[in-house]
């Protein structure tokens, strides 16, 4: 059996030789934190490596991404299908090792990281993810779900706020399978960290419900195992490992500085390295009996089909129960959620309801949602504004866990983030909601949600100059042109009750990103429609009203502005200028429709258009063109009544009009 040293050697010269290669990355943290991965992955992580996907297995977040070569290198020497010249092409294009870990390149990799932060609160949502789900599941003898989440942080991680707002509700919540370890170097970018970074963290978790462990030397594996058995132990609060590490650990002229943390150590630093070490061979070799002490294909295998035959047990007890957390796990919506889904949308369309969307959603949400086990909501505290709490809502705490609703407290960006983790752990889908303008603090984790192709729901309310009295500071302009430009992205405005059923059905079928749904304080008038425009709704935009013959003019608009832009058009048709209504709520959705579909809805050969929307104007240039002419916002907004508001900046009936009479 190889020392342990040699075992976490092999980490530290996979990573000094791929940055190497690479002539770029961090090498510092790889070398700093191996003994800690080498302990962790080799005596306690439950994972198999032949099935990166099996359920049961612990999560592994390095939440300091940018020390990618550590999880690169433990990915490839237990059984990855990670291969050596996968470490030979790191950050090269198309490759598994990219610059920073990203989920869906690299089997084993959890989740994408590097904005620092939030690794560890999707680590987070995914420890919150397994304590509901063996809550809902778990049955006395049968613990079927049952893993542990494992992160790694740096002092980066813990200088975000972000890592606040989720590590003080992770503590709340008891979630004491979440063990983390902050690797306690000293360093960062800038150098020494006592110029600008104080805080005692033993305190500081302490204070958040954690159990600290603190003061271990993360280069002595003893201290290290007994410290995570510690950890294991206490299943009522999460821990925090306090690792004391030399960043660039075993390089002689950099280890402990700065200079070993974004850059190549260079090949005659390297060379120096090898030979304090004792490693004794050349780049990218490691030794057959390292491979085979690292190897942890047959560990993980046997795990698995241990798991396998607890869950067939189980099913054999609880048939049911077993169904329902496999078609959980797979993502899938029950076979008749889609059907079910019409006849809702048919009965509001019926119904004619003149309500805020805000409202509309949160009948959606309760029509959907009992069909729906597997939503999970929440709210970052504004739950009685959001409306986002149904009938049915049951909120999750420590004591209890089974619910289905997380008050998130004020914490945007904590929450965006925590419903990553809760997505990719599987088993859930989950929305969480703000007003829209607070989107801005959430930004990133938004854009981490398109990245990595998550099935999480944002619900964004009081979503323009209509909220009114609140002023500018809560009146949102850019945002939705912001959403809107996110690849991947699927961002909804809806004009009235019908539209908000029918973004809500898409929202929850949709399985590869996130959906953004913008939704109006105030109350927004049905409009009626046939079943045509009613399908036409998810190709998202369509004719709302329409002409005889050819129009003279276009008019397209979003949200509360559909009523406006149909009240203008009855008065030019008053006037004798015929003009057609396009609702849009789902530009994108509009953009990827066939050339023949887009062309009827906005025929090229009618240029005379005229865009609607109380917010950022600009956007809209790609629909009405140069010549066209966009009624919307070029300013922040004003402290008034909404009624006084949309007068003020142009949204009536008189302006309207003269715009399209201008253009045509």
């Amino acid at each position: 059996m190889s020392s342990r040293r040699e075992l976490a050697n092999a980490i530290r010269a996979l990573s000094m030789d791929a940055v190497q290669k690479a002539k770029s990355g961090h090498p510092g943290a790889p070398m700093g934190m191996a003994d800690i991965a080498e302990v962790l992955w080799n005596d306690f992580m439950q994972h198999n490596p032949a099935n990166p996907q099996w359920f049961n297995r612990d999560r592994f977040v390095l939440s300091n991404g940018h020390g990618s070569m550590l999880i690169y290198s433990l990915l490839h020497l237990t059984g990855y299908d990670v291969s050596i010249d996968d470490l030979k092409n790191f950050r090269q294009l198309h490759s598994k090792t990219a610059g920073h870990p990203e989920y869906g390149y690299c089997p084993g990799v959890e989740t994408t990281t590097g904005p620092l932060g939030q690794g560890i609160t999707n680590a987070v949502g995914m420890a919150v993810a397994e304590k509901i789900l063996a809550a809902q599941f778990n049955r006395d003898g049968h613990d079927i779900v049952d893993h542990n989440t494992y992160a790694f942080m740096g002092d980066g991680c813990l200088m975000e706020g972000i890592s606040h707002e989720a590590c003080s509700l992770a503590g709340t919540l008891g979630l004491g399978k979440l063990i983390a370890f902050w690797d306690d170097n000293g360093i960062s970018i800038d150098g020494e960290v006592e110029g600008w970074y104080t805080d005692d963290n033993v305190k500081r978790f302490e204070s958040y419900g954690w159990q600290v462990i603190p003061n271990i030397d993360g280069h002595n594996p003893d201290q290290i195992r007994d410290a995570i058995s510690q950890a294991k132990a206490n299943t009522e609060q999460p821990t925090l490992i306090c690792c004391k590490t030399i960043i660039g650990f075993g390089s002689p002229n950099k280890e402990g500085k700065e200079d070993c943390h974004g850059a190549p150590l260079g090949d005659d630093e390297i060379k120096l390295t090898r030979e304090r070490l004792g490693w004794t061979h050349a780049a990218f070799e490691v030794p057959e009996d390292l491979y085979a002490d690292w190897n942890a294909v047959e560990a993980g295998s046997h795990a698995e089909n241990e798991w396998n035959e607890r869950l067939s047990a189980y099913r054999a007890e609880f048939p049911e129960l077993a169904d329902e957390l496999l078609r959980r796990i797979s993502g899938e919506l029950p076979a008749d959620f889609s059907e079910k889904a019409e006849a809702y949308i048919a009965a509001v369309a019926e119904k004619g309801d003149t309500i805020a969307s805000r409202k509309a959603s949160q009948n959606a949400i309760n029509a959907y949602a009992p069909m729906l086990p597997e939503l999970l909501g929440g709210s970052a505290d504004l739950a009685g504004s959001n409306l986002t709490l149904w009938s049915g809502a049951k909120g999750v705490s420590k004591e209890d866990a089974s619910g289905n609703y997380l008050f998130y407290g004020v914490r945007e960006f904590g929450m965006s983030a925590i419903m990553n983790g809760i997505a990719l752990h599987g088993g859930f889908v989950p929305y969480g909601a703000t007003f829209l303008v607070f989107m801005e603090y959430a930004r990133n984790a938004l854009r981490m949600a398109a990245l990595m192709k998550q099935r999480a729901i944002h619900v964004y309310t009081h979503d323009s100059i209509g909220l009114g009295e609140d002023g500018p500071t809560h009146q949102p302009i850019e945002q939705v042109a912001n959403l809107r430009h996110t690849p991947n992205m699927s961002t909804w405005r809806p004009c009235d009750a019908v539209e908000s059923a029918v973004a809500w059905k898409a929202a929850l079928e949709r399985t590869d990103g996130p959906t953004a749904m913008v939704f109006s304080r105030q109350g927004l008038p049905h409009h009626a429609r046939t079943a045509e425009q009613i399908a036409n709704i998810k190709r998202g935009g369509y004719i709302l009203r329409d002409t005889d013959g050819q129009p003279d003019a276009i008019l397209i608009a979003t949200g509360s502005e559909v009523g406006l832009a149909m009240d203008a058009a009855e008065a030019l048709a008053a006037d004798g200028v015929k003009a057609r209504v396009v609702s849009m709520p789902e530009t994108g959705l509009f953009d990827k429709q066939d050339a023949e579909y887009r062309e009827s809805v906005l025929p090229s050969a009618v240029t005379a258009r005229v865009a609607v929307e109380a917010l950022q104007a600009d956007f809209w240039y790609k629909y009405v063109g140069l010549n066209g002419a966009i009624v919307g916002m070029t300013t922040f907004g004003e402290s008034a009544p909404a009624g006084e508001l949309f007068k003020h900046f142009g949204f009536t009936v008189e302006n309207v009009a003269e715009k399209v009479k201008s253009v045509i």
